[in-house]
């Protein structure tokens, strides 16, 4: 399986939409708490399926369970830990909810090319990442592509 992931922020709706479509995405799976954010119209929940569809032709889930909680988000936005201690609850929390292994029931062996996406612009300090190399411990023969 191809896993890629994105950020939506600093593009515009024609690079976003464009980067998943080249890479013939067949799923896009949120992992954002809330996918109401109006930081980008293009990502609002509304609207978003329906572009993914006609623009892309994949599909759309929204999966809060693997995103952070509110509470970890705006420690590390407030910089109250580091991003070391961000990443230790939040590999935490994937494990007490057993988010890996729903990902895995859920999407393993339907889709060969899935796209996780979150509102970080780069990879680096994003929960995407994190969840992203989680998955690929329990499927060793994902590769890990961030656009």
């Amino acid at each position: 399986m191809t896993l890629y992931t994105i950020g939506f922020t600093k593009k515009s709706a024609e690079q976003f939409f464009e980067l998943l479509r080249c890479c013939k995405i067949q799923v896009v799976v949120d992992v954002r708490l809330k996918n109401t954010s109006s930081l980008n119209v293009f990502t609002i929940k509304r609207d978003l399926p329906y572009f993914l569809e006609k623009i892309c032709t994949c599909t759309y889930e929204h999966c809060a369970n693997y995103a952070p909680t509110k509470e970890l988000l705006t420690s590390w936005r407030k910089k109250l830990i580091t991003w070391e201690e961000y990443e230790e609850q939040y590999k935490a929390l994937m494990l007490e909810r057993e988010a890996v292994r729903d990902f895995v029931v859920r999407f393993d062996g339907i889709y060969d090319c899935m796209c996780l996406l979150c509102s970080e612009s780069t990879p680096e300090h994003c929960h995407r990442r994190l969840f992203a190399e989680m998955i690929a411990e329990q499927l060793p023969d994902t590769e890990i592509i961030h656009l």
